[in-house]
């Protein structure tokens, strides 16, 4: 997953900023704006991880022709959950 890889360093940068930001006793509003950031990045990460695996598991598993259809259901309720 090369894309979410790259969306949490980018979380992970801004995270190492705002701890150097409040080291350096920066201002609130400065900090809570990279906290955004990193808020941001992390939750793109989480969709991209998501609906990744709706397209290539669930869906490929539809595809496929082996659904069992409350495990399935049960499943894509269960990850869809954390949108």
């Amino acid at each position: 997953h090369p894309a979410i890889l790259k969306r949490l360093k980018r979380a992970s940068g801004h995270l190492e900023t705002v701890m150097t930001m409040m080291v350096a006793q920066r201002e609130c509003i400065d900090v809570v704006q990279q906290l955004q950031a990193v808020e941001r990045a992390i939750k793109a990460a989480k969709e991209t991880l998501i609906h990744d695996h709706i397209e290539h598991c669930l869906v490929h598993a539809v595809r496929a022709e082996r659904v069992n259809s409350q495990a399935d259901l049960a499943e894509f309720k269960n990850i869809t959950k954390y949108l």
